[in-house]
């Protein structure tokens, strides 16, 4: 991998840790996820005339049926990502997401799609597997979690379910989205864009009368972390796509991880989460066990 594209991966994964430290300091809910997809849409309409937009005149119920699945399965997946942070910490949700997301991935592959999975995949899944062990108390599970306070074993089981959950959201819009680009050859960009424009008629319920005055109090003081989220998030997913293309998919995905270490640290130093080598350590774990996946 070139020096440029190392340093816009670092970048990316940066960025990404950085929204969802973000994310977790605002405090989560609908009502925010809502508004981050109306920024985004705001954000990036002065780039529709660069967005391929002629393809959408060939679009039919295929690519418009993906794209819906897409936007709900993201929009799931926001709401399972804000309530972990709501109820546990960043330093275990966030791993446990990234790390279970390819490695559903690729459990679905070896069940649905008759593939097979090498000796260095297989270690990856262990370190995974091992990651998420050493996250969720590591040696203390093994006597009960009798050494842990029963509020902190309360919010590592919080993490431990909410991060498994978005991980398996991750696996699916990554199926659907790849089906997009891939199969149905809708440019990335415009996907994405579609993607965030297609979320905000379903999240419509939340400004109903019974429900308005709560969103907009929530508007009215976290949308100064919507829009950092709203910048944020995009510039990342840009800069994988750029790196991408300067340097092969199976050297940027596992590069990405490096997101996991800058997310257990922030959430060691910034928001003073415990257990905090034990949790570095097994961000690391599973870091190293997706990119594993990804070579193997």
């Amino acid at each position: 991998m070139s020096p440029l594209a190392l340093a816009l991966v670092v970048t990316a994964a940066l960025c990404h840790a950085a929204w969802n430290l973000i994310a977790k300091k605002a405090g989560g809910g609908q009502a925010l996820v809502l508004l981050i997809a109306l920024l985004v849409v705001v954000l990036w309409a002065p780039l529709l005339p660069w967005l391929e937009l002629e393809q959408v005149v060939n679009w039919g119920w295929k690519e418009l049926l993906v794209l819906a699945a897409s936007a709900g399965l993201h929009v799931v997946y926001y709401h399972c990502l804000m309530h972990g942070y709501a109820v546990a910490d960043l330093s275990v949700v966030y791993p446990v997401a990234r790390g279970s997301g390819p490695l559903l991935s690729s459990a679905g592959a070896l069940l649905l799609l008759s593939e097979r999975l090498s000796l260095l995949g297989a270690l990856g899944a262990l370190g995974v597997v091992g990651g998420v062990f050493l996250i969720a108390g590591g040696p203390a599970m093994l006597g009960g979690g009798r050494a842990q306070p029963s509020e902190q074993r309360r919010r590592v089981r919080q993490g431990l379910l909410w991060g498994a959950l978005t991980g398996a959201c991750i696996a699916g819009y990554t199926l659907v989205d790849g089906y997009a680009v891939k199969v149905l050859a809708i440019a990335p960009a415009l996907a994405y864009f579609a993607n965030n424009l297609l979320r905000v008629p379903l999240q419509l319920p939340l400004l109903a009368p019974a429900r308005r005055a709560a969103t907009l109090a929530v508007w009215r003081t976290r949308w100064r972390a919507a829009l950092a989220i709203a910048l944020l998030s995009p510039v990342s997913y840009v800069l994988v796509l750029h790196a991408m293309r300067m340097a092969p998919v199976s050297h940027v995905a596992p590069a990405r991880e490096l997101s996991m270490l800058f997310a257990a640290i922030a959430g060691g130093s910034l928001l003073g989460e415990g257990d905090r080598l034990l949790r570095l350590l097994g961000a690391g774990c599973i870091a190293l066990g997706v990119a594993a996946l990804a070579l193997g």
